[in-house]
């Protein structure tokens, strides 16, 4: 047939299946697979030890966030010294209780969340031997791997969890000699391209913009691919059973095919609060839609860039502050959306950015690529406050702060008390766990 010889799996995911179109009606064979999601057991709302309410939101900050001037300990004459022009005046430093370290002023609606227990700080976060390129580190952040290499840590948790017919169900498929299909909406990134830490080998998270651009779109390359994409989802049940390249094709267009209708429509209702007007508040207010809508989704991703403030960072003021507005005002109303639907309680949210910056600002009034940084934890779940002490400002390696939290062990917390994943096994090596998840 046309679709085994010309076509192979990845030419055609390559020409526009990522993006699907809705206008081709269900076929019947989709009720019976579920598109591929887990089941629960007969008489259960949910599968054992699996949490499928709980909901976990990445926001990363491009470039380098200067950790130092968000987290900011103002009692320390070691910081004033080192930031003659850039440092946050100690009146001007939103204090936190029942802490030495206090937020920059345009962190205030984090300030906010924080004394309404809803925010955790975990300082000196890092990895040995740091790495000070932004390529290379964001890898590093994205696999888990100090080398950098394999696969997302997003990704193994995909293939883990969100394949076949329940947890632990893909192992028994395989041995079977059967392919499990994986849950076409486990993760969902607002971008042009899912980030390397949603990438696995089994499951491919979607990816987009803009719901409205959420469609099939080979037809804009070749008109001709139109008929073909039609008769794929227009196949009988038994076509979609073997596992065959064109079985496959039929399920990933139906599974790209539903989640785009879905999503659009999802994306389609108004939000519950007024939200700020910048593109880090846009994604994060889709997202909020989609978890209304109750979609199947594990993990959203989100990113806003700009960090990289190597001249006129700014103190109170400039570049860097309007950075950090921009993010704290998104995030405020990214849970009070979510409250009022009644999920704040379902959704935590971890930032965190490639590296720090150096202690020290340079001669343009900015700061230099350096290494350990802050990492902030969301919503009502998180063991809240200050959860490590600051990194030393004049115990340095080379100008640098010295991390204390590997941030592995920050994943290692999120996986193990909040997806009830095997850490381990994602993380590919053992690490302590972080208790960043309040105990229940």
């Amino acid at each position: 047939m046309f679709f085994e010889s010309a076509f192979t799996r990845r030419a055609f995911l390559s020409r526009g299946l990522t993006l699907a179109s809705a206008a081709v009606a269900v076929p019947y064979f989709l009720q019976n697979t579920a598109f591929g999601l887990p089941h629960a057991a007969e008489g259960m709302t949910s599968m054992p030890g699996v949490p499928e309410d709980h909901v976990l939101v990445v926001i990363q900050l491009g470039g380098g966030n200067d950790g130092l001037n968000n987290v900011i300990p103002y009692g320390d004459g070691a910081y004033y010294k080192a930031r003659p022009g850039i440092g946050i005046r100690e009146d001007r430093v939103v204090k936190l209780s029942n802490s030495e370290v206090g937020l920059h002023p345009a962190l205030s609606p984090v300030a906010d969340m924080y004394n309404e227990g809803q925010v955790a700080l975990i300082q000196g976060v890092g990895y040995p031997n740091p790495n000070r390129s932004h390529f290379k580190s964001m890898d590093i952040w994205h696999t888990a791997d100090t080398s950098a290499t394999g696969d997302g840590w997003l990704g193994r948790y995909f293939d883990s969890e969100c394949v076949g017919f329940g947890k632990g169900e893909s192992g028994r498929a395989e041995k079977s000699g059967k392919k499990a299909d994986a849950n076409p909406q486990a993760g969902i990134a607002i971008g042009r391209e899912a980030p390397l830490a949603m990438r696995g080998r089994v499951v491919t998270p979607l990816s987009f913009e803009s719901a409205d651009l959420f469609r099939w779109n080979g037809q804009d390359v070749d008109k001709s691919l139109e008929a073909y994409y039609r008769q794929i989802a227009d196949r009988s049940d038994a076509a979609t059973q073997s596992e065959s390249n064109s079985a496959f094709l039929t399920r990933t267009a139906l599974d790209a095919q539903i989640s785009s209708a879905t999503i659009r429509k999802a994306v389609a209702q108004k939000g519950r609060v007024n939200y700020p007007q910048n593109e880090l508040a846009k994604q994060l207010q889709m997202v909020a839609a989609m978890i209304g809508a109750k979609l199947s989704t594990r993990v959203y991703y989100v990113s806003m860039g700009g960090f990289d403030t190597h001249a006129g960072q700014g103190g109170e003021q400039g570049r860097h502050a309007n950075l950090l507005g921009q993010f704290a005002q998104a995030v405020k109303a990214f849970y009070a959306d979510l409250k009022a639907q009644g999920n704040d309680g379902r959704v935590l949210t971890m930032q965190f950015s490639e590296f720090g910056r150096r202690v020290s600002q340079n001669a343009s009034g900015g700061t230099d690529h350096g290494t350990a940084g802050p990492m902030m934890l969301f919503g009502p779940m998180v063991q809240s406050g200050v959860l490590t002490k600051h990194p030393s400002l004049t115990d340095l390696d080379q100008g640098d702060l010295k991390y204390t939290v590997d941030f592995r062990s920050v994943y290692a917390g999120i996986l193990s008390t909040w997806l009830k994943a095997d850490a381990n096994k994602i993380l590919e090596g053992s690490y302590e766990v972080a208790p960043v998840i309040k105990r229940t």
